[in-house]
């Protein structure tokens, strides 16, 4: 799966590596607690999907807002 913005696809590919090379070497293992590696990578990127968000006027609030099984889960979504 690409990323929200173009700018950030490279970034992405570059998190998932890493995540997935210290999920299978250490966190499998019970060799590590949290992703200490990955954590400047996964910083890099979030920043530029927030940067991304705003450039195409997505709100972060909106993305993150809890919709299942409310009343606004099978609503359209607004056209403004």
């Amino acid at each position: 799966m690409n990323s929200v913005g173009e700018e950030c696809i490279e970034l992405k590919q570059t998190y998932d590596s890493c995540f997935n090379k210290w999920f299978a070497d250490k966190f499998l293992k019970g060799l590590a607690e949290e992703d200490k590696d990955c954590s400047n990578i996964f910083t890099a990127y979030q920043s530029c999907v927030k940067k991304a968000l705003k450039s195409q006027n997505i709100s972060l609030a909106e993305v993150e807002k809890d919709v299942l099984g409310t009343s606004e889960e099978n609503q359209p979504p607004n056209s403004s």
